[in-house]
């Protein structure tokens, strides 16, 4: 199926005004018509008001990133059409111009474009009377009067005006929606099913035959769900066996923690809020110590607050925590509402000194479940902290994907100190050993009383500074590292999608991994062969590996989320491979399956320097 065969529908609006629930229950009702979806939103760091979209690229085959075009764009102001018309500075240009020729603008007529502002002729504007659709429907219920109070349900008309312009199967969205109003919200199911009908039928009647796009149901959802990341991690979190997750609120790891509390009580995961991310990354740790399974998860800012923490954990080799480092745009507060891949350097090397930690960054949903499942393993197994990098694109974006794989799935707490016959206090918890691993006891076993502290110390604990000990200690300690790359399977280190002879490879990591999938399957089609590698264990890095993988192709392009081609300068200086050719990004978005086609394009036409890709 080409990509022109796919859907783009966005809806638009002030933050607030609902569009997350019309682009979230379009996609539910996709899927349950047998489509794919993948979905993602932007949206301001202001909490009301400012300005959001929400895009969904509609498939019968599984998309895993977004493309530039919009193909339906419901606009709910003006401002979603030309961008900030009442401010002295345009903070966003709307989003006529990225209309696909041909497409078609459902707006609101009584909020719509003015005399003077931008056009576009080669695009239809379809206006919808969203006030008088909205009164007629309360007026069945007799709730004339709260017109006013229920513009909210605007979002509901946008979404019934594309299904009726779409000719989509309106029972099953009529289900959906009924399915969302539930307890005390069930009087509202009614109303608002009125109000997507009428809006359907006045976009059926007056603009169909003007549209040439159609939805169809194909069957069944084929078992499909519908996933974000954030979901993902937690729900691998409390497969795991994760007992206590710790948090301080931040944008947009606080979706996780949210997502956690909302099950308090189904699964034994106590979610608790701390009054900062020292306190968060510190509570995490004394409970791994203690021998629960523990986890914090936080973005840029609070991650800097958790460095000494880590170093702590390191030092005093805890069995953890994981740590899920949603990136998002620096420094400082940044963009903290928006996308980026530029925390990898910090997190490979947070906190002062050298000690062991591992680091990983998923590339999906799917990679996110796995990932964080056996980072609890490697933390008790290896007794250090794990940071799972992931980033604000695959936290918040939805996609349709087959049920997660559990059946494989083992959990494993690592060397456990056995209690001595004679109960004689002879433990060692850091005792030296071979592979840097030494057994662990937890709160109450008999005989395993130890000593810790984050000043140097000896095999019991106790804090010694003598040059010998030092060095012993400090080489047990980093051997774990050796260990863990050795014993990790290689299919959680790195992957190479497509051909190894491949003339050209494209190498990235974390969430690039769908875009890049998308556009060198369009490549082909151009007569331009690719494979990818794609980069997930990032410390202990796979160098060796990597190096015979890069060897093989004549063409290397890096594709990453940020200025410094971070994760190109780490395979330099792990593999002593230096790929040349870079596209980057780092507006603040992600990139879009057309950047990333047209990125490696122009690399492999002319590689003087990078190219920055912008579509904003």
């Amino acid at each position: 199926m080409s990509n022109q065969a796919d859907l783009v529908w966005m809806i638009g609006g002030p933050q607030g005004s609902g569009i997350n629930l019309a682009a979230e229950t379009l996609t539910r009702c996709c899927m349950r018509g047998g489509l794919h979806v993948f979905a993602n939103i932007e949206y301001h760091s202001n909490i009301k008001g400012e300005h959001s979209y929400y895009r969904l690229r509609i498939a019968k085959e599984r998309r895993r990133s977004h493309l530039e075009r919009v193909d339906l764009l419901v606009a709910l102001d003006r401002e979603t059409l030309v961008g900030d018309v009442h401010k002295s500075e345009v903070t966003h240009r709307g989003h006529l111009h990225e209309m696909a020729p041909g497409g078609a603008i459902l707006f609101d007529s009584g909020n719509g474009p003015a005399p003077g502002d931008p056009s576009r002729e080669d695009v239809r504007m379809f206006p919808v009377p969203f006030r008088d659709i909205l009164l007629e429907a309360l007026r069945m219920y007799g709730r004339e009067g709260e017109v006013g109070k229920l513009q909210i349900m605007y979002n509901v008309i946008g979404l019934g005006a594309s299904i009726g312009l779409l000719g989509y199967d309106q029972d099953l969205v009529t289900r959906v929606i009924a399915e969302g109003f539930k307890g005390r919200k069930a009087a509202l199911a009614d109303l608002n099913v009125a109000v997507f009908r009428r809006a359907a039928e006045y976009a059926m009647e007056r603009f169909a035959t003007s549209y040439p796009h159609r939805l169809s149901v194909l069957g069944g959802s084929g078992g499909r769900v519908m996933m974000r990341g954030i979901q993902a991690v937690g729900m691998a979190k409390i497969l795991a066996g994760c007992g206590l997750q710790t948090y301080y609120p931040i944008t947009p790891a606080t979706d996780e923690s949210d997502y956690l509390e909302s099950r308090q009580g189904q699964f034994p995961t106590a979610v608790v809020q701390c009054e900062d991310e020292i306190s968060a990354v510190l509570m995490a740790i004394g409970a791994a110590h203690a021998g629960v399974r523990a986890s914090t998860s936080t973005s840029g800012p609070g991650f800097s607050l958790m460095a000494e923490g880590l170093g702590w954990a390191g030092i005093t080799e805890a069995p953890g925590p994981v740590v899920i480092l949603y990136q998002r745009g620096g420094p400082a507060t940044g963009l903290p509402t928006r996308h980026e891949q530029a925390d990898v350097r910090f997190a490979l090397h947070a906190a002062h000194g050298e000690f062991p930690r591992i680091v990983v960054a998923p590339g999906d949903a799917e990679e996110c479940f796995r990932t964080t499942f056996e980072a609890f393993n490697w933390a008790e197994r290896y007794q250090c902290p794990v940071t799972v990098i992931t980033d604000k694109y695959t936290a918040s974006s939805y996609s349709t994907i087959p049920p997660f794989e559990t059946s494989g799935l083992k959990i494993d707490r690592g060397v456990v100190f056995t209690p001595p016959k004679s109960g004689k206090d002879g433990f060692l918890r850091y005792k030296f050993t071979k592979n840097g691993i030494s057994p662990r006891s937890r709160l109450g076993d008999r005989g395993g009383i130890f000593w810790t502290s984050g000043d140097e110390h000896n095999e019991r604990g106790h804090i010694v500074e003598s040059a010998e000990n030092r060095v012993k200690m400090q080489t047990k300690r980093m051997t774990k590292l050796v260990t863990a790359a050795k014993e990790i399977p290689e299919g959680m280190m790195w992957t190479l999608h497509g051909p190894a002879d491949a003339e050209v490879m494209v190498v990235g990591w974390g969430s690039t991994k769908g875009p890049i999938l998308d556009a060198i399957e369009e490549l082909e089609t151009q007569g331009v062969a690719a494979s990818f590698l794609q980069l997930r264990l990032l410390l202990p890095f796979p160098g060796d590996a990597v190096r015979k993988v890069l060897r093989k192709a004549k063409t290397h392009v890096m594709v990453e989320g940020n200025y410094g081609g971070q994760v190109r300068g780490l395979i330099r200086e792990m593999t002593g491979v230096h790929v040349r050719r870079l596209v980057h990004k780092f507006d603040g978005r992600p990139f879009s399956q057309d950047e990333v086609r047209e990125g490696i394009l122009q690399q492999l036409k002319s590689a003087r320097r990078p190219a920055v890709m912008s579509h904003a």
